[in-house]
């Protein structure tokens, strides 16, 4: 019965979200050049399958590949500020400075950068705009773990990377998990900044580009409604893996 609840709302919340929009646009007698509605995305869908398979799957492996770098450097860079104080205090200031910066302001600078590497770009925006909130989890969950579970391994004669095994890794999961499904659709973001600033004929930020240079409105909503499609299957995987992972958090709450 839970199961089916966790199942049947959602898809209840997407339905109601739908009826809203359909509602609004027929109140209003936009038509569709100035405002989709639902019932124009079939067609689109319909029309351009072929597209949005191949669009969507060099949407989806992009991200996929920034998202996993930015897990590898993040967590990598949230152990070392987590284990050093000074590390931390230095390392702080950067990254929330190279936070601030507006990504789509990047995009020229590494299309400059990297000529015609179209895909490598692609997923370095997609790292570089997820990888933060993954760091600065990591980084807070180590940081606060107790002084006293460190002393007593110590006592034992544990070794720094059996204490991080042992005791600073399962404490940080939930915190990781956390931070990862905010990266997740950060990454998105970052792949369709690339794939619309800096066009290249790859992924659905193109398509949508296409749409918006044609005129084409059911288009480009049918890119959006492809892409949050994307980033819920996305976020969903991410659920699954952290019920595997640390599905002990959510039980000791309980």
């Amino acid at each position: 019965m839970d199961n089916i609840q966790k199942i049947a709302i959602p898809l209840l919340s997407i339905i109601v979200f739908l009826c809203l929009w359909e509602l609004i646009v027929w109140w209003n007698q936009w038509p569709n050049y100035k405002m989709a509605s639902p019932s124009d995305l079939p067609p689109a869908f319909w029309k351009f399958r072929h597209l949005f398979l191949e669009m969507s799957w060099q949407t989806l492996w992009r991200t996929v590949a920034g998202l996993v770098l930015a897990v590898v450097v993040g967590t990598l860079l949230g152990m070392v500020m987590g284990f050093s104080r000074i590390a931390r205090e230095a390392l702080y200031p950067l990254l929330v400075g190279f936070n601030a910066i507006p990504k789509a302001t990047l995009v020229p600078i590494i299309a400059l950068l990297f000529i015609g590497k179209h895909d490598f770009n692609t997923i370095l925006m997609a790292f570089m705009i997820s990888f933060f909130p993954i760091a600065v989890s990591v980084s807070i969950g180590l940081s606060t773990l107790e002084p006293e579970y460190r002393d007593i391994l110590r006592s034992l004669g544990a070794s720094r990377l059996t204490i991080f095994w042992k005791i600073a890794l399962p404490k940080t999961l939930p915190e990781f998990f956390g931070a990862l499904k905010v990266a997740v659709t950060l990454a998105f973001i970052g792949t369709n900044l690339v794939e619309i600033v800096s066009p290249h004929n790859r992924g659905l930020g193109a398509l949508f580009k296409s749409g918006e240079t044609n005129g084409d409105y059911p288009l480009m909503f049918a890119v959006l409604i492809a892409l949050a499609a994307l980033g819920i299957v996305l976020y969903y995987a991410v659920v699954i893996l952290e019920k595997i992972f640390a599905g002990w958090a959510e039980r000791s709450q309980g």
